[in-house]
């Protein structure tokens, strides 16, 4: 056992999963700041508590969220830390087997249950800081979620399961929100939400996004806004208009197919079929004409058979999205896909996903070799080794393509701000460029 030296109050928070528990653990990190605690996002000298945000998403996920919980249930024993507290979804979704199990854990917490993991710390939720975020990403881009929950009934996905139905956050507390990030230095928002799509009618009985977007698109100070996890059933195409007419609205979408087999995607319960997803993605292309285009597909469902992964593999060669990743399927408990046969061997759904990111390899690389000798405006992230590390108006943090300019004597760029560079050379999911006055 080690002799504490640790400062009371002092918070660690560790977060698992996708963007959506960033933006969680932001605004629960504000609240704690403003109950004087000092807290820090994955800090790495000791804490006296640790709040782990988990992810209960699919399986490999959700080993690494117990995987986490056990190390810090170590280091609690080792008397590194005095208190670990799990929230999230893994907790929203296995509270009662997670206490059973690892007993050692202090508390466990819902996804909406951030008031009372406050109470437990002897700390109050503060109502006038909705809105307020201690940002974990670089100050100059924030994820910014726009609706909580998901009302679609896909068979493989337990969402719904962990963040409850679909609730729209008000516009006019979105624009406040957004303005208070644009006033702290972002210059970038990238919308989030389990279905962006679906915004609005919960609360105005219509799609209103393309409004939210215009609203959006009107605060001082953001120069980029950028669209993630649409879905392709009912798709608002006013949303494209705004897109098309707003210089800082991002022609970018990142719109989640899983599949390109009718008979899958029926298995899935997606309420769209192959031909019309293609007629989605050709209108979208008219509309924005030199769109980006971000997918994601499930490999090894349910009776997939090789007739529809062959049928996925030449949707996607047609397709020849700018982006694309690919899931292993998850039989996951209480879904409706559950009641299915996981009939698919482990061993092929990994053959099969390799073999689609093979393919988009070479599209990307063809797609990356019409860049070279073009000019574009980048947003810079980060310096990496001997490189200014940036992104394109097509291109997410963490998730796409990056632009890289060699750093020398006469080559400086501050981070968080644009130049325009020239692409020089282009790999399949790199760009190297140069600056251009």
């Amino acid at each position: 056992m080690k002799t504490k030296t640790i400062r009371k109050n002092k918070i660690n928070v560790v977060t698992l999963g996708c963007s959506k528990n960033t933006f969680d653990s932001e605004v629960m990190m504000a609240q704690l700041k403003a109950n004087a605690f000092d807290v820090g996002h994955e800090r790495s000298e000791e804490s006296e508590i640790v709040i782990i945000n988990t992810c209960g998403f699919i399986e490999n996920a959700k080993q690494e969220s117990i995987d986490t919980i056990l190390q810090y249930v170590d280091a609690k024993k080792s008397g590194w830390v005095d208190k670990v507290f799990v929230t999230g979804c893994l907790s929203e979704r296995y509270r009662a087997d997670l206490e059973q199990e690892i007993p050692e854990v202090d508390a466990y917490f819902g996804t909406r249950e951030l008031p009372r993991l406050l109470k437990t710390l002897k700390a109050d939720y503060k109502h006038e800081l909705v809105g307020e975020r201690l940002l974990t990403t670089p100050n100059h881009y924030a994820y910014f979620k726009i609706a909580e929950g998901c009302d679609r009934p896909c068979s493989f996905c337990a969402i719904p399961l962990m963040r409850g139905k679909h609730v729209s956050t008000p516009m006019e507390q979105l624009v406040s929100n957004a303005t208070q990030l644009a006033q702290q230095g972002v210059k970038e928002l990238l919308l989030i939400a389990q279905d962006l799509t679906y915004y609005g009618l919960d609360i105005y009985k219509k799609r209103n996004l393309a409004e939210l977007l215009e609203r959006l698109s009107d605060v001082d100070g953001l120069e980029w806004i950028r669209l993630h996890y649409a879905f392709p059933s009912g798709f608002p195409m006013d949303v494209l208009d705004v897109m098309r007419e707003r210089s800082n609205v991002c022609n970018y979408l990142d719109i989640p197919l899983q599949h390109g087999s009718t008979t899958m995607l029926q298995a899935m319960r997606r309420g769209i079929t192959r031909e019309k997803t293609e007629a989605l993605l050709d209108a979208i292309r008219q509309k924005v004409p030199g769109i980006a285009l971000r997918t994601t597909l499930i490999a090894g469902f349910p009776g997939e058979t090789e007739a529809d992964f062959e049928e996925m593999m030449c949707f996607v060669e047609r397709s020849r999205f700018d982006r694309l990743g690919i899931f292993t399927y998850s039989h996951e408990e209480n879904t409706h896909a559950f009641s299915m046969t996981d009939d698919v061997p482990e061993e092929i759904k990994k053959q099969r996903a390799d073999a689609v990111m093979e393919l988009q390899s070479g599209i990307s690389y063809d797609l990356n070799q019409q860049k070279v000798g073009m000019t574009f405006r980048i947003l810079f992230d980060r310096v990496e080794g001997d490189y200014f590390v940036g992104r394109t108006e097509f291109d997410s943090p963490e998730v796409d393509n990056e632009v890289r300019v060699h750093k020398n004597a006469d080559t400086y760029i501050p981070l968080g701000h644009f130049a325009n560079v020239t692409i020089t050379e282009a790999d399949a999911f790199d760009l190297y460029g140069e600056i251009t006055s």
